[in-house]
């Protein structure tokens, strides 16, 4: 286990919450990320990105927009307590969330076992050690419009993601690193 340090910061905001500046974080269709002016790659959905408006429940797509940074999710069995200004919380083994349309918890977190669609939190793989979990069709969420849509650690080779974006575990820390309540993470054409 490794704990999660701050890093030396610059001003990234671009207009002005209660927090102070906002930063919006941006990922391209074209797989880039800009981490506060340095550029990093990203994986993206597998079938590209949409339109939020267009965006459906299991169409492999990103949805195109601003969305908000609601909180950071971690593994606190392979991470130590990041350290970061935005809210965070360990993920349980029998976490999950709910991608299931005709479930009233539809794109909320759950508690497992449970019966209809889900997302494990809890994962054998290293994607879901570091989560931030956007505000993507959220308040509320509208049936089929698409969940789970999250910022994740990236699979080896930065393979097509189901919906999220996601980035080199070390990008993933620089970005926690960096961000404060209010800012937001922009998927948009290149």
């Amino acid at each position: 286990m490794h704990r999660i340090t701050a890093r030396a910061q610059r001003d990234l905001g671009r207009g002005r919450t209660a927090e102070g500046p906002q930063v919006i974080f941006t990922a391209t269709a074209d797989g880039w990320f800009d981490l506060g002016g340095r550029r990093v790659r990203c994986a993206l959905g597998r079938s590209g990105v949409t339109r939020a408006a267009d965006k459906r429940e299991g169409d492999l797509a990103s949805p195109l927009g601003v969305w908000p940074i609601r909180r950071l999710l971690y593994r606190p069995d392979k991470v130590g307590p990041p350290v970061t200004a935005l809210p965070v919380q360990p993920i349980e083994p029998d976490d999950g969330w709910c991608d299931d349309p005709g479930d009233g918890s539809y794109n909320r977190p759950v508690k497992l076992p449970r019966h209809g669609s889900f997302e494990r939190m809890w994962r054998d793989d290293d994607l879901y050690d570091l989560v931030l979990v956007l505000g993507h069709n959220d308040d509320p969420p509208q049936p089929k419009m698409g969940s789970a849509i999250f910022l994740h650690v990236a699979r080896p080779g930065y393979l097509p993601t189901e919906g999220c974006v996601a980035l080199a575990r070390e990008d993933v820390e620089a970005l926690i690193a960096a961000a404060k309540p209010g800012d937001a993470i922009e998927i948009r054409k290149a």
